[in-house]
């Protein structure tokens, strides 16, 4: 009589935990996917120069070591934060991506971030208005709908040097704390 109520309740155990396990698997699971990094592909950051000097020499005032910067601090910031794995964008080679004008393809870049295997896209351009004075404007999408799921703007006062802190002010401040 005593092995058969043993048999039992060890029987009842087992079949409990397996009930746990198959209702809470899937609360486990999400928080899993929540968990891993999302695949983005972050372009080379834009310059828009509408400065006074800009229009009177007709052509911008800063140079592409600075943008270099500009962009790798951006990757960088992404990186550490451990939200995101950066896709690879260095052989891309459609138009928009060469000629530094994502801002103005509409989207495009969400369909190319697609394409190198990401689940969003990020690009994001300084527009020097002054000598000390510029914007900086991050817009991330949705690679396969092409909705923007963040866009953030900010004023900066400073000259190019700072303009890859105040990317990486307005990633940790805006973006990241908004997907919070």
């Amino acid at each position: 009589m005593r092995i058969k109520s043993t048999r039992t309740l060890s029987a009842i155990g087992s079949i409990g935990v397996l009930l746990l396990s198959v209702v809470y698997f899937p609360a486990f699971a999400a928080d899993a996917e929540k968990s891993r990094p999302v695949k983005i592909a972050v372009f080379d950051f834009e310059l828009e120069d509408v400065s006074p000097a800009s229009s009177l020499l007709g052509e911008t005032t800063s140079n592409a070591a600075i943008m270099e910067r500009v962009s790798g601090e951006a990757r960088l910031v992404l990186a550490q934060s451990g939200r995101y794995s950066l896709n690879d964008v260095s052989k891309v080679d459609a138009k928009p991506v060469r000629e530094k004008s994502l801002r103005n393809c509409d989207g495009c870049e969400a369909g190319i971030a697609l394409r190198l295997g990401a689940e969003q896209s990020l690009f994001g351009v300084v527009r020097k208005v002054t000598q000390t004075d510029y914007y900086v404007l991050i817009q991330i999408r949705d690679a396969r709908t092409g909705k923007i799921l963040n866009q953030q703007e900010a004023n900066f006062a400073g000259g190019a040097d700072g303009w890859a802190s105040g990317v990486r002010m307005l990633i940790k401040h805006q973006i990241l704390a908004s997907a919070n």
